[in-house]
């Protein structure tokens, strides 16, 4: 069965290797992670794929100055015949602000800012897409996602604020290799369609993740301030992370797609990652 994988950059990459060679073809703008990538531009086209595939994988983010996603519009135009599936990479955040409750993906959705809305349209767009074709629609819905070169090790370094502990919010991520993992699963398995949490169950704070980034690097602590004072000093964006809390709920994902995280201790997963990057105190080579 062919494969496309839409997007072969940070995720994408790792899905193309762990399907292994012949199995996928990838798409994208450019060459990514030393994968042959065949040149498709969603924003200007020409939006063609040489070959229909059985089953995409897709990562495209939507368009940051659009008002929903048409570069899934574009794509969904040129298939025919409509694919046997589709899975596509979503945002935990089409959630909103959950007050720190447990998320289970039955919670009708109630995205803020303007890229989980453009998300959450993404969405529906496809579903609607995929039940008049009759293709199967699988939807991740992922937190943030770390791993090598991902670890937020630059902003550390340069002495940038992090909440304090008492004031931060849980937590929810998932590493790289993991959701690709998850991902091959969703494309090999006959499960069902339908929304997926995928994430490691480990809700320490986006503030322990990073405290714990610079012990394991050997890095000074990052400064650590109030809620009060964030509100004045951070950034829109990471401002919008304050405000919305949730921890998602994995039992679909384990007993449905059948698929355990093997970084379910984020710790692990640092560590890993920061060996990867030579930059774990007491095992750099240079």
């Amino acid at each position: 069965m062919q494969i496309a994988v839409i997007g072969a950059g940070y995720v994408g990459g790792r899905v193309l290797e762990g399907l292994g060679p012949g199995k996928a073809v990838a798409y994208g703008r450019s060459p990514s992670s030393g994968h042959a990538v065949q040149s498709l531009d969603l924003d200007h086209g020409p939006c063609a794929i040489a070959s229909m595939p059985e089953k995409i994988f897709y990562t495209v983010p939507p368009d940051p100055q659009a008002g929903s996603d048409p570069r899934l519009a574009a794509l969904l135009a040129t298939l025919d015949p409509a694919p046997e599936r589709f899975v596509y990479l979503s945002t935990s955040g089409v959630y909103g602000d959950c007050k720190g409750e447990l998320v289970r993906e039955s919670r009708q959705p109630a995205p803020v800012t303007p890229r989980a809305i453009r998300r959450h349209a993404a969405e529906k767009m496809l579903q609607d897409w995929c039940s008049k074709f009759a293709t199967r629609c699988i939807i991740f819905r992922v937190p943030g996602i770390y791993g090598p070169g991902r670890l937020g090790v630059e902003r550390i370094a340069a002495g940038e604020a992090y909440i304090r502990e008492k004031d931060a919010n849980p937590g929810n991520r998932i590493h790289a290799d993991d959701l690709a993992a998850a991902s091959i699963a969703a494309l090999e398995r006959n499960i069902p369609e339908g929304i997926y949490n995928v994430c490691d169950g480990d809700y320490r704070s986006a503030t322990w993740f990073a405290l714990t980034v610079a012990k394991l690097a050997g890095l000074s602590p990052p400064p650590l301030i109030s809620r009060s004072e964030a509100l004045a000093s951070m950034s829109q964006l990471r401002l919008s992370f304050l405000a919305e809390s949730r921890r998602l709920d994995t039992q679909k994902m384990r007993e449905v797609l059948r698929f355990e995280p093997r970084y379910t201790n984020a710790e692990d997963g640092i560590r890993a990652s920061l060996l990867a990057d030579d930059l774990l105190r007491g095992q750099r080579t240079t």
